[in-house]
């Protein structure tokens, strides 16, 4: 039942850094080079991240 609620607890989270990656990334787009993108864009930039990140973290505080 943890894997659950623990999923569930990484939703919020998940929208709030997709949303500063869209804000982030507009606003420094002019400094950068970046064209300015939509939310869902973003989310899938988020999800990408995710992806490669989460499974480095477990792997790093995995108990031997």
């Amino acid at each position: 039942m943890r894997n659950y609620t623990s999923l569930a607890a990484a939703g919020p989270p998940f929208f709030l850094s997709a949303w500063l990656l869209m804000v982030f990334a507009g606003a420094t787009s002019h400094d950068t080079g970046v064209k300015p993108f939509g939310y869902m864009s973003s989310m899938v930039v988020t999800i990408g991240i995710w992806l490669v990140v989460a499974p480095a973290i477990g792997a790093a505080t995995r108990k031997r």
